[in-house]
């Protein structure tokens, strides 16, 4: 047995390895909402290209997509959320839980429809959660 295989194995008797997650591997402090507004782009765009085709297998590949992406949305704006804003973000924009509310339910909205208007919708409020987050960072 090499010396690294002893190590290992000695490392498995001491504690279990232990898996956590971030929105990366590391988390980085590294925030931006353009993640999210991206995502949200391709929201529309799968409905656009939806309602633009006859053809079904298409139209099925083009929902399949969009609803992947409008949990991106979500996951994206969650992260900002939950891990870059902060309590006194929130004391100087106290509409912010509101804006983050509404932009997730109309992911979920997204989700369900293939209505551009729903999608350009999600892309506003992404970016009024962007102004907010902006002037944060000044």
């Amino acid at each position: 047995m090499s010396i690294l295989d002893r190590i290992l194995n000695s490392l498995d008797r001491v504690a279990p390895p232990t898996t956590v997650f971030a929105h990366c591997d590391l988390p980085c402090g590294v925030y931006d909402p353009a993640q999210a507004r991206i995502e949200a782009q391709s929201v529309k765009a799968c409905q656009e290209k939806h309602n633009g085709s006859d053809d079904h297998d298409f139209q099925t590949r083009a929902i399949t997509i969009k609803e992947e992406r409008a949990d991106m949305v979500k996951h994206h704006l969650w992260v900002l959320w939950t891990d870059y804003f902060k309590p006194e973000h929130l004391e100087k924009h106290p509409d912010l839980h509101e804006m983050f509310w509404k932009a997730t339910k109309t992911a979920g909205d997204a989700k369900k429809t293939n209505d551009e208007s729903v999608g350009q919708r999600l892309i506003d409020e992404i970016d009024k959660i962007a102004e907010v987050f902006w002037a944060t960072k000044k």
